[in-house]
């Protein structure tokens, strides 16, 4: 199985690297509920000491969905579509899903996924509190003056 590789870390930052998008079906945990192993699924919140949001990447093979459905208690989730085709549905709505479509689905939303085509479907999923976000983008940012040390 593939671990994650610390890159650099420093007071305000942590890098790591996952491996490739292929990579990514070598991966797999034990459910914290259920206790079965699930493939194919590599959380990134401990790895990069983050503390608003767990951002998992995921692979689902070809033809195969995901074997539960779920929801949460307070926590939305964003799922970014990398590479594959299939289905999403969201309560009682399915709709098609492909490379470039995102998802958003808020906590109480009763969600799952299958793959329909015929390679992985490779995706982020992105999970935050709701409501959380109070300011964002360049509203949050603030432009700095400082040395690039790429050009040495």
């Amino acid at each position: 199985m593939p671990e994650i590789k610390h890159v650099a870390e420093g007071a305000n930052y942590t890098a790591i690297e996952i491996g490739s998008l292929d990579e990514l079906k070598d991966y797999s945990f034990t459910h914290p509920v259920n206790k079965q192993e699930v493939k194919g699924k590599v959380f990134i919140k401990e790895a990069t000491h983050a503390t608003g949001t767990e951002i998992s990447f995921q692979s689902l093979s070809a033809h195969t969905e995901l074997s539960y459905f779920h929801s949460h208690k307070q926590n939305e989730e964003s799922y970014v579509f990398l590479r594959g085709k299939g289905e999403f549905q969201v309560d009682d709505s399915c709709f098609p899903l492909k490379e470039g479509t995102i998802v958003r689905i808020s906590p109480s939303g009763v969600r799952s996924l299958r793959n329909t085509s015929d390679e992985e479907l490779v995706y982020i999923v992105i999970q935050s509190r709701e409501g959380s976000l109070e300011q964002y983008s360049s509203g949050d940012g603030s432009r700095v003056v400082h040395e690039a040390l790429w050009n040495k």
